[in-house]
């Protein structure tokens, strides 16, 4: 009796480890997005114009639907460390590109992960206090927010800044 317990659960584990393995509907990771922090941070001396990794991919298609968890662990370990990087230098320069960029990043990750049904939301989370970290709770400068805004904004639409 408990052997058959046994292989009943086993087979309803295998069941459902399948099912949770099968992506009929799979849209790869870009190999551009999965070659590091530097790759992103090269990529986004471009902002405020359109910034592709690789030359040919926008940061938002980083971000695809059922992607797998490996993939994801590695865009977002690239984009965390991009992030923490971009946000030193910044801190150090709040008006500068980097600040620029940093806003840039965010702004192309938010847009990306809304075509995702919610699961990039806790990088996206991850990110943003990445980005917008200070040291003891300081608070960020006009200078720094203005430039960052600047940058999401161009990220947010894809290269491009809205006519003010």
């Amino acid at each position: 009796m408990g052997a058959r317990k046994l292989i009943a659960f086993a087979c309803l584990a295998a069941l459902a480890f399948a099912g949770c393995g099968s992506r009929g509907d799979d849209v790869e990771t870009p190999v551009a997005c999965l070659e590091g922090a530097q790759a992103y941070v090269g990529a986004l001396g471009n902002a405020p114009g359109k910034v592709l990794l690789g030359g040919e991919t926008p940061i938002g298609d980083c971000l695809a639907e059922n992607q797998d968890a490996g993939e994801l662990a590695s865009v977002g370990e690239a984009m965390i460390t991009a992030a923490t990087e971009l946000n030193a230098e910044a801190r150090a320069d709040p008006g500068g590109q980097s600040t620029l960029e940093l806003g840039y990043l965010i702004g192309a990750v938010e847009r990306g992960a809304e075509k995702t049904e919610g699961i990039h939301a806790d990088l996206v989370r991850r990110l943003v206090v990445a980005a917008r970290f200070a040291p003891g709770g300081e608070v960020l400068s006009p200078a720094f927010l203005a430039t960052y805004k600047e940058g999401f904004d161009a990220g947010r639409n894809g290269g491009w800044l809205p006519d003010s």
